[in-house]
């Protein structure tokens, strides 16, 4: 079986260091979280996991045995249940 590769980018990487991340820690999470959603808007999948005391989101495209992080950021569960909402349950929600 192929090892999982991460590929970063220069953007990822200016990301982390910006808001103050250690990659070590955020490999972790994409490695072994096994809170992944798809994100209704982008379709991508999403990686949930604790950055210290932080909640962290990490967006993700995969590429056969690569995964590329697009950016990371803090998050709360009200935030990632209101992103990964289905269309339907949206449009249920506005009616009442």
């Amino acid at each position: 079986m192929e090892e999982t590769q991460i590929r970063w980018s220069d953007y990822m990487l200016y990301r982390m260091k910006e808001r103050g991340y250690e990659a070590a820690t955020i490999e972790e999470i994409i490695r072994h979280s096994a809170e992944r959603y798809t994100d209704t808007d982008s379709g991508r999948t999403v990686i949930v996991g604790r950055h210290h005391e932080l909640l962290v989101l990490i967006p993700i495209e995969t590429d056969g045995s690569t995964i590329v992080p697009i950016t990371v950021h803090a998050t709360t569960r009200q935030q990632i249940r209101f992103r990964l909402q289905s269309e339907y349950e949206s449009s249920t929600n506005d009616v009442f």
